[in-house]
């Protein structure tokens, strides 16, 4: 079984844009997302991807991933079956010693809002914080993508 863990933060300056060895546009929408489960349609450079996640551990550092490319026609047809509301953003990749931040800069209803995550292979692992990180909002399920798209930023 595929272990997510990964640990979020509101970014508190653009310096992350200066920084990136890449970016990429992504549109994705939710078929599911009741009870900390969700399946997810992305589209990105192309291509498709349909992701299941499970519930996050009681700390929302960790949880069940599994995703799998499919091709962009398929994607784009599953798009008409995802809930109403759709995540529009730029990510930004970011290496930062032996890591990599993704940093995603949304729009739409989500317009303002500037989140980045790490990937770990263990809870405790150490990571060196580059310096546009702010407040940590690991576990906070209001910035949890399929909560964005239920619950945007612009309503808080």
């Amino acid at each position: 079984m595929a272990q997510e863990i990964e640990r979020k933060f509101l970014v508190k300056d653009n310096s992350y844009k200066e920084m990136a060895f890449g970016k990429y546009a992504i549109r994705q929408g939710y078929i599911c997302n009741e009870s900390g489960r969700t399946v997810r349609v992305r589209i990105r450079d192309g291509k498709g991807f349909l992701t299941i996640k499970g519930p996050s551990d009681a700390a929302g550092v960790s949880r069940y991933e599994w995703e799998h490319e499919i091709p962009f026609a398929e994607a784009e047809e599953l798009m008409k079956l995802c809930k109403p509301g759709m995540i529009d953003k730029t990510r930004y990749l970011v290496k930062c010693g032996k890591h990599t931040f993704e940093v995603d800069e949304f729009y739409g209803d989500n317009e303002g809002l500037v989140v980045a995550e790490v990937e770990l292979a263990a809870e405790d692992e150490p990571y060196e914080r580059p310096s546009f990180l702010g407040k940590e909002v690991t576990g906070q399920r209001k910035y949890y993508n399929s909560m964005l798209m239920a619950f945007p930023y612009k309503m808080w």
